[in-house]
């Protein structure tokens, strides 16, 4: 599962083929991911091609752009999700600029019209249940927010991940 802006399915960027825009090509091409079990929640705003959010829907994975979320709860979204992944090994990769800049400004590449915080916790809270086997949280970068609002929205989004881990039972 992944929920971030940017769909990171690039073939290089800046040159190279290893960055953080193309993490999500490279699992896909080296067969690290089912692609019809590969969730991408919260994309939008600008890409660094034309094919950057249509490419990885015709490998399988499912899109659920920021626009279509607006003004939803995410429950269901989370319910499907479980529904449809079942039992197998799931990891969740984070990009905390899936959320708002209004929620979370301090990250390199932030996208007007995000996820917002509850929306977030709800999608994650929403994952029990599910066999996760890890997750991460990036491109945190306080130096772009002297508030500290988003280390502190980030570091508790990864605490409500650690909380969905399977045998995990605090709150």
């Amino acid at each position: 599962m992944h929920v971030d802006a940017h769909a990171d399915v690039n073939d290089e960027m800046f040159g190279e083929r290893e960055t953080h825009g193309t993490v999500f090509r490279r699992a896909y091409e080296e067969g690290l991911i089912n692609p019809a079990k590969t969730y991408q929640i919260g994309l939008r705003g600008t890409g660094y091609s034309a094919e950057d959010f249509s490419e990885a829907a015709g490998w399988g994975f499912q899109h659920f752009p920021a626009h279509e979320l607006w003004h939803k709860p995410l429950a269901n979204l989370g319910a499907e999700i479980r529904r449809d992944i079942g039992d197998i090994p799931t990891y969740i990769s984070y990009d905390i600029d899936s959320l708002d800049p209004a929620y979370a400004p301090g990250t390199g590449t932030p996208e007007i019209g995000g996820l917002t915080t509850p929306q977030s916790l709800e999608l994650i809270r929403s994952l029990k249940g599910l066999n996760i086997v890890g997750c991460d949280l990036v491109e945190v970068s306080p130096p772009y927010d002297t508030t500290g609002n988003t280390a502190l929205t980030g570091a508790n989004l990864l605490y409500e991940m650690l909380c969905v881990l399977p045998g995990v039972t605090y709150r």
